[in-house]
């Protein structure tokens, strides 16, 4: 026979094991985008030729990726030129009369390379805002985002590139460009 000590400590272990097991189920229900201040957005451009994509808000960041399947004019150098970076972005989308600030840079998303470019763009509320424009080539395939924000500081850029490069955006993009293959 258990004495009434061990009951008392074995009652208060299970109690303890179920409550645990009850506060991590409430965590789990908790979107993972709630815990890392990411928000997913509704995709407030037009449709046209290509696939709608995916935004997101968050840490005071707007983020819109998406694939433009066949769009990559030189599938072995891809995306090299400012020009290119200006006419695939979507940069357009945000203000047809975006400004260029400088030249743009080489940048490596995951494993893929292409360019990007911050721009001065105005909302449709007339607010002038900073938005990086990133073209990436896979395959023959584009991939494009934007992210608009204080990107002009590259502590924030970089935040933003490691966000791209996140579980949560390449899945769906991967997702997105194997997808259409099959």
């Amino acid at each position: 026979m258990l004495k009434r000590r061990t009951l008392l400590q074995a009652s208060m272990a299970g109690g303890m094991i179920a409550g645990l097991g009850g506060f991590a189920l409430v965590a789990n229900l908790i979107e993972p985008e709630e815990r890392d201040g990411w928000q997913p957005v509704a995709w407030p451009f037009p449709r046209d030729n290509y696939p709608a994509g995916r935004a997101w808000r968050g840490h005071d960041l707007e983020v819109y990726v998406r694939p433009k399947p066949g769009l990559c004019g030189n599938c072995d150098t891809g995306v090299v030129a400012d020009e290119e970076v200006d006419r695939v972005s979507d940069i357009d989308l945000l203000d047809a009369r975006f400004t260029p600030l400088k030249e743009g840079s080489r940048v490596r998303i995951t494993d893929l390379f292409g360019r990007a470019r911050l721009y001065r763009v105005k909302t449709k509320a007339g607010r002038e805002r900073i938005a990086e424009g990133i073209a990436i080539s896979h395959e023959c395939d584009l991939v494009v985002a934007i992210v608009v924000g204080k990107v002009d500081d590259e502590a924030t850029r970089k935040f933003a590139h490691r966000f791209l490069e996140s579980n949560k955006v390449q899945v769906w993009l991967i997702q997105q460009l194997e997808g259409r293959k099959t």
